[in-house]
């Protein structure tokens, strides 16, 4: 029987057979399993390490390869653990308090959790048939606030000053389907950047519903938009931004209850781990425990890509 809850989730993942039947069945869905290095189905099974071994070329290799979690020296039972916690946890969980639960160190939490974000970005690339909302937030506190060794790595004109700019495009709640979102780090609030990022996400000729912001000008070219004046309301008809508000709430109460401070450079995943939690909100959490799983393999982030060394003066802050 699948796990429900955190405590039968550890209990049943602790078993590493059954950590390595879930990936069995992830990486090969048909059962045919290949060597990564050959590609021949002749292959044995090492039981006592956990290893698969190849029969034509003798390579060895894990149930890990091919997933965000080749190279990795901690078993599956941990990293499961962290996918659940990740994908469960509605204000997410920081490194130090992952690092504590699983007994790892905490550069070594801070790598898994980018790891897992890496793996749960938004794989569809279908346009919303709308009504939709797309609105902008600014995350970040001001530079001329910040510890002078981290202000330098604050970023700047963006908005206002020292805070970064996240564009969001909402799809309404149609028929039985929640309300989706995708939202992105855009380099600054122009029309250029917010109109494409519409048009990238939203079928041509859809009801798209926005605030009152002059860089939204021109979507009426290509959309049925509305738009409301926040100095004068929230709501005018079917015309608000109240569901990518929301959206805007959930981001920044995990950032500052949970993460505190996200250096600009890592700031996408954080949105992406946000709004994969968002998106699945209405599955039980070993669906979207499984949802996140399902979504591993072919994905690596290498330790030099994840951190890099402009962002060194933010690396560890949960």
């Amino acid at each position: 029987m699948n796990p429900q809850t955190l405590l039968s989730a550890v209990r049943y993942f602790a078993d590493l057979d059954v950590c390595n039947e879930y990936m069995r069945h992830i990486k090969w869905p048909k059962g045919r399993i290949t060597c990564p290095e050959c590609g021949s189905d002749r292959i044995g099974e090492i039981k006592t390490r956990h290893l698969l071994r190849c029969r034509e070329c003798r390579k060895q290799f894990s149930h890990k390869v091919g997933t965000i979690f080749e190279d990795s020296p901690l078993g599956l039972d941990k990293w499961f653990v962290a996918m659940w916690c990740i994908a469960n946890c509605r204000n997410g969980i920081s490194s130090h308090e992952l690092g504590r639960a699983i007994g790892v160190t905490q550069k070594t939490a801070w790598f898994m959790l980018h790891r897992i974000r890496e793996a749960i970005k938004t794989e569809s690339f279908d346009q919303f048939d709308g009504p939709a909302e797309a609105d902008t937030t600014y995350v970040g506190g001001k530079a001329e606030n910040m510890h002078a060794k981290r202000r330098a790595y604050a970023i700047q004109g963006r908005g206002p000053s020292g805070k970064a700019a996240v564009h969001g495009v909402l799809q309404r709640t149609v028929g039985d389907k929640p309300s989706q979102m995708r939202a992105t780090v855009i380099s600054e609030e122009t029309a250029g950047s917010l109109l494409s990022d519409v048009r990238r996400n939203v079928r041509y000729g859809a009801n798209v519903y926005t605030d009152e912001a002059p860089a939204y000008g021109m979507l009426c070219m290509t959309h049925a938009h509305e738009a409301v004046d926040h100095t004068q309301g929230y709501v005018k008809g079917n015309a608000h931004t109240n569901g990518a508000e929301n959206f805007w709430t959930l981001l920044k109460r995990a950032i500052k209850g949970t993460y505190v401070a996200v250096a600009p450079f890592h700031l996408g995943r954080y949105v992406t781990e946000q709004e994969f939690r968002f998106n699945n909100r209405k599955k039980s959490d070993f669906r979207r425990f499984f949802q996140a799983l399902s979504q591993v393999v072919g994905k690596r982030l290498t330790y030099r890509v994840c951190f890099s060394i402009g962002d060194a003066g933010y690396m560890g802050i949960e």
